[in-house]
């Protein structure tokens, strides 16, 4: 049998290192918990940042991609299939929108919602050729994409990826007098986290998201809401907008809605909005495939009946409760909302990452950002008590690392 150790060393060897991993080969998943190479089980309390909200191998998004792969799994846009129709329905009953546009990555839909917003301004606002912008925040991470990193305030995703692409107007996270300042009769949206994820799991002040919406309605120009990372239960509600009863003109949706099986991801808005694209201007080979379609019809089922809304919700008092008692305790701060948090580890005592690599020496597996956080999002399925004992894992891993 390879072992990790050898695993590890062929992709460090092999593969750009766009990425940082911690030195764990998982092998196979059930459920919140997965296994390496050598037998080792862990719990995953990162969830694929979100994108295994149901877990791993859940088994109607199994049976649905299992029953799908036997029949159909791709024929491109260029002809209709017998799974598009009910995943387009389906998708715009959960947003409450007329129309989905689908797509793969979360990075594919948020420049999906870029384009759509610019197009919406030029034909529909009335904006003047190649002036339209679009307010973003600081702070802010919607992928990595040319783009999408010529607005990043993050030095790793934004430098030397020049020369990069204007129109976007850059804001403090959480002051809507900011964007209010920055708006102009070229404005043609305002495209914002609910939680920004990347950045720490910051969640905005009380009533952010609202004004954000009366402002837009009162401008005439688009909200744009990324919950790629925030919605399909995550937090405790469907989005991460309905904890002030906000609706967006246009959702950009991602991770989740591929149930961890397959990627996909959709912006949704209503006709007056989306129904500005004509046949030739936007598209994906595998965008809307019969395969994620499918996958994407049986997670919105799941989230129709409400139980991983309400359970995250009922987890993630749990969840919040215990990690505010380390606070004092290597733990300078706690965030999130549902089952998401991002904790502050006190920089004098430990990085991130060396916290993190401390946990999956206890069999929990977390993942750090930006120097001393790290965020934890387990599985909506995970148990309470393993949620309980991730976190005991953390409070004995500080106090190791406070006593050493």
């Amino acid at each position: 049998m390879t072992t990790s150790a050898e695993l590890i060393e062929m992709s460090e060897r092999r593969s750009a290192h766009n990425y940082h991993p911690l030195p764990v080969v998982i092998h196979e998943a059930h459920g919140a918990w997965v296994t390496d190479v050598e037998g080792k089980r862990y719990l995953d309390c990162l969830s694929g940042y979100s994108s295994l909200n149901f877990g791993h191998g859940h088994p109607k998004i199994i049976e649905a991609a299992r029953n799908q792969l036997d029949n159909l799994t791709l024929t491109s846009r260029a002809f209709y299939h017998d799974q598009f129709a009910q995943f387009c329905a389906g998708l715009g009953d959960l947003t409450g929108k007329d129309l989905i546009l689908p797509m793969n990555t979360g990075a594919e839909a948020v420049e999906t919602a870029i384009k759509v917003a610019r197009k919406w301004g030029y034909e529909v606002k009335g904006v003047e050729p190649d002036q339209a912008n679009i307010i973003v925040m600081e702070g802010n991470f919607h992928g990595r994409t040319t783009t999408i990193v010529s607005f990043s305030t993050d030095p790793e995703a934004h430098d030397n990826f020049g020369p990069y692409t204007p129109g976007f107007r850059l804001v403090p996270y959480g002051s809507t007098e900011a964007i209010r300042q920055a708006v102009d009769p070229n404005t043609v949206a305002v495209l914002v986290e609910p939680i920004q994820g990347e950045a720490g799991v910051l969640v905005p002040p009380d009533g952010y998201l609202s004004e954000i919406r009366e402002l837009c309605t009162a401008q005439g120009i688009l909200m744009i809401a990324d919950e790629v990372q925030s919605g399909l239960g995550r937090t405790g509600q469907t989005f991460a907008c309905d904890y002030e009863g906000v609706v967006p003109d246009v959702y950009v949706l991602g991770k989740a809605l591929g149930g961890g099986v397959v990627p996909v991801s959709a912006i949704a808005a209503n006709r007056d909005v989306l129904g500005i694209i004509q046949p030739g201007q936007h598209g994906s080979t595998f965008g809307g495939n019969p395969l994620a379609c499918a996958v994407g019809i049986a997670v919105i089922e799941l989230l129709n009946t409400g139980e991983f809304q309400a359970r995250a919700a009922k987890l993630g008092e749990v969840l919040h409760a215990r990690l505010r008692e380390l606070i004092g305790k290597g733990v300078v701060e706690v965030r999130g909302r549902g089952l998401w948090a991002g904790v502050d580890i006190d920089p004098e005592l430990a990085t991130g990452r060396e916290v993190s690599k401390a946990l999956m020496a206890r069999s929990v597996l977390a993942k750090d950002t930006h120097g001393s956080t790290i965020r934890l999002a387990p599985p909506i399925v995970v148990s309470e008590e393993d949620l309980i004992w991730a976190v005991n894992q953390l409070a004995d891993a500080l106090y190791e690392l406070t006593t050493a």
